[in-house]
């Protein structure tokens, strides 16, 4: 049985319909995979490029993507995990709210050029709460995790 439940990948365009983020705030550009079994996770996707507009200020003349942002890439694909998964159930989807960050660590620099790899997966959900472990991946290595707590709410 194939787990992966998208018939291909979801678009920016299609992933503005669930998430309410606009530009300059809308940090995951393509949702690669999602699987439902054995655990609920999506593979989703950020590609960093020159001219993002928080460059000009970190850091001038060295350009590093700023950790917290990679937080709320990963939460926004947290985000995305939620709302396919309540299509595929037939339910509506709500807006999600980054309540809690635990244990959020930086082990490399994230640069313009790099593609960055969002990897989540739903520990559990629990009155309209849903707690999810995250990784950014460039490449093969792990640049960032953290654990995710975010709150439904009806939109």
């Amino acid at each position: 049985m194939n787990n992966n439940i998208l018939p291909g990948p979801v678009e920016a365009v299609d992933i503005q319909r669930y998430l309410p983020h606009r530009y300059p705030f809308l940090l995951i550009d393509r949702v690669l995979s999602m699987q439902l079994e054995p655990e609920k996770r999506l593979i989703g996707m950020k590609n960093i490029t020159i001219n993002e507009p928080f460059f000009e200020g970190h850091f001038p003349g060295n350009p590093v993507m700023p950790g917290v942002l990679m937080i709320e890439a990963m939460a926004q694909a947290a985000g995305m995990l939620a709302h396919l998964d309540a299509e595929v159930e037939g339910k509506v989807g709500e807006l999600y709210y980054l309540v809690k960050v635990d244990n959020a660590r930086f082990s490399q620099v994230v640069v313009p050029g790099d593609q960055l790899i969002l990897d989540v997966i739903q520990k559990r959900i629990m009155r309209r709460m849903g707690q999810y472990e995250c990784q950014a991946l460039v490449g093969e290595k792990r640049v960032a995790s953290c654990e995710l707590l975010c709150a439904g709410k009806q939109a």
